[in-house]
């Protein structure tokens, strides 16, 4: 019951810096509320959303995921490279998303049998996959994709566009899985204890296999969108998203050691650093400082994280 109050106290103070955050910019720029910069906001927050949920289960595991933004360059690349080569639209995405999902099964079988640092992995995994994407593009992107595929991170549905669709119904299912299903509650309890999980019966090297399979996925529809919008595949596409995925899980009250995650909180928090930025692009400031700013919420998110951990260990 203690547990479940501290959750939702942290639930008010995140929506309550949501709220605080929209009234400030809003006062600030008249620009800030119209409906073209809202769905803007929501938008870009898409990406970041569906990415930061798959991080939300690694992260719930006590785990880490370096790779996911290298995993957007490459699944988008493989989508761009077949629909130029003439597979059907709808193909190429499920063949991107399946490549995406293989190099979480990937990660997840070198962390998980290889007994090797998840930090280590997915930094290699990383490396490798910014070598391949740029030696098979020659630093070059690809474009000219068909209607069909670019209406998957452009199109819209009424007046949201389908991105925005994509992420919430992702954040639904996602949620849903990771609190109200046994594999998200392996999830949290391996984060916890994983040898205490092993002991009970769990099969916890084929967990973390499926749940780096799950973050692979995400990101992989990360970079199909990324893709679609610009209608070009980018070499350099999702470069430095891993980071902004990480200080979104932890801002939502995900413990970095792993047996505490909330993707409610994941969401909040998500819109909460994408409206900083749009707001400090509104506000014309420089967006090196947005770096800045997403590196101190994550010192910030950590330390509080680590708090609340130690005050619960001490009770």
């Amino acid at each position: 019951m203690k547990k479940r109050l501290q959750g939702h106290s942290y639930m008010i103070f995140l929506i309550t810096i949501l709220v605080v955050l929209i009234v400030v910019l809003s006062i600030a720029s008249p620009f800030f509320l119209s409906w073209k910069n809202c769905r803007n906001i929501l938008n870009q927050s898409a990406i970041y959303l569906v990415l930061s949920v798959g991080m939300t289960f690694v992260i719930c595991m006590g785990e880490i995921d370096l790779s996911v933004g290298a995993i957007i360059g490459f699944s988008g690349m493989i989508m761009g490279m077949l629909c130029v080569a003439g597979v059907p639209s709808l193909a190429a995405a499920l063949l991107g998303l399946a490549v995406s999902a293989l190099i979480g099964v990937i990660n997840g079988a070198l962390v998980a049998y290889g007994k090797i640092s998840s930090f280590i992995v997915t930094l290699a995994s990383m490396t490798v996959l910014r070598g391949v994407i740029l030696v098979w593009t020659n630093s070059k992107p690809i474009y000219g994709f068909s209607d069909i595929f670019t209406f998957l991170g452009s199109g819209k549905i009424g007046p949201i566009n389908v991105p925005i669709v994509l992420s919430l119904l992702i954040a639904v299912i996602g949620a849903v899985v990771l609190h109200k299903t046994v594999l998200g509650n392996y999830c949290l309890f391996c984060g916890t204890s994983a040898l205490a999980l092993n002991r009970s019966g769990v099969d916890v090297k084929k967990l973390k296999i499926v749940i780096y399979a799950i973050c692979g996925l995400c990101a992989g529809i990360a970079g199909m969108i990324v893709t679609a919008r610009l209608n070009s595949a980018e070499p350099l596409a999702g470069q430095g998203y891993e980071m902004d995925a990480i200080a979104a899980a932890v801002l939502g009250g995900t413990s970095m050691q792993g047996g505490k995650g909330n993707v409610a909180g994941t969401v909040v928090a998500c819109l909460i650093l994408n409206i900083l930025k749009n707001g400090l692009v509104l506000l014309s400031v420089s967006s090196h400082y947005q770096e800045v700013l997403t590196g101190v919420i994550l010192v910030v998110a950590v330390l509080i994280s680590e708090s609340n951990r130690r005050k619960r260990s001490e009770v």
